[in-house]
């Protein structure tokens, strides 16, 4: 899925795949594809950077070594793990929404196998950090844990989704956002560890509040109740 699907581009290329995905996106947000493609047409030099944060990790390095897929077949087994694990935990938030890990459009205009690898591993690992994090799949979850991603790994793209969900809020929801999940997003981003040197599969069968602990993250608070 990572090797063989790739397309190589030039300047301009990379530009206009980047501009018609953008505008995609921006009509409909439920295109992965297009969002996929924004992301790497726009993140290389994050990616280079997020790669060499992950070799002079150790366990970053192990995921580099090891490439490991979040796929079915590689992650079903957190379906059997005790109810306090984050494995359970993973395995939850994805049977509740009906999801399936193997939905993740494959990457198509990085320029090496490494790079491919660290754009498939952040795409991914969303998941594991809508679980880690506590945060909602609606606008105002993905709009939170977009600043999350964007203050972990630089990404273009992370910054545009939030420009482009908040233009969708309605005033409710761009008040509770601005004024309760964005500060929260920009504290938890700072304070948790290096989220793409973290080797997941690893800590499957590990207390949810024990690895929350551990890489220092900070679940979404409550939406404060209305008076």
């Amino acid at each position: 899925m990572i090797e063989g699907a790739r397309v190589r581009l030039n300047r301009w290329q990379q530009a206009a795949v980047a501009l018609g995905s953008a505008v995609g996106a921006l009509l409909d947000p439920r295109r992965a594809d297009l969002i996929a493609a924004l992301g790497e047409t726009t993140g290389k030099p994050a990616f280079e950077r997020v790669l060499e944060r992950m070799k002079k990790s150790p366990e970053g390095r192990a995921v580099l070594l090891e490439k490991p897929r979040v796929i079915s077949s590689k992650v079903g087994h957190a379906w059997d793990l005790p109810s306090n694990t984050f494995g359970a935990a993973y395995a939850k938030f994805m049977g509740s929404r009906n999801f399936s890990p193997d939905d993740r459009p494959p990457v198509r205009f990085m320029e090496t196998d490494e790079l491919a690898y660290v754009a498939m591993r952040a795409r991914e690992v969303h998941d594991f950090w809508h679980t880690l994090f506590g945060l909602p799949t609606n606008l105002l979850g993905e709009s939170a844990l977009k600043v999350i991603e964007f203050e972990q790994m630089y990404l273009p793209m992370c910054l545009m989704s939030v420009v482009g969900g908040s233009a969708r809020f309605n005033e409710k929801q761009r008040k509770l956002f601005f004024q309760h999940y964005f500060p929260w997003a920009i504290r938890a981003g700072m304070q948790s560890t290096d989220l793409m040197c973290v080797f997941y599969e690893r800590h499957f069968h590990e207390d949810l509040d024990d690895v929350r602990r551990k890489w220092g993250i900070i679940p979404a608070p409550a939406a404060p109740k209305e008076t």
